[in-house]
């Protein structure tokens, strides 16, 4: 069993960045960071695995980076040029092994950007 504990969510103006991070209490393989807008499903913005190799979404390339330090168990995502369409709730998610489903979830963190 794994625990994720997500921090660093807030309200932001336009422009403005954030930085989130994923505490998992033990080893994981995969980490994504998804987020959830009023009235829409959870989507995923980033992953990341255990040998680094990132994914992204369109929208927030150039923008966001997803990084892991693997000594700590946590991942980060670094939210820069945030946008009014980034408000949403936060989500980490972790897979302990190649090609499992995410199954572990942390509690969310709200992020909000002002115009």
């Amino acid at each position: 069993q794994v625990q994720l504990v997500e921090s660093g969510g807030g309200l932001v103006q336009a422009g403005g960045s954030l930085r989130l991070s994923c505490a998992a209490s033990g080893r994981t393989f995969s980490v994504g960071w998804f987020r959830q807008a009023p009235g829409k499903q959870r989507a995923l913005v980033a992953r990341i695995n255990r040998d680094n190799y990132a994914y992204l979404i369109d929208s927030v390339k150039g923008r966001f980076t997803i990084s892991r330090d693997n000594a700590k168990n946590t991942v980060y995502l670094q939210m820069n040029g945030l946008k009014p369409e980034d408000t949403a709730v936060y989500y980490c998610a972790a897979a302990s092994v190649p090609g499992a489903a995410y199954n572990y979830w942390g509690q969310g963190t709200q992020v909000t950007v002002s115009s």
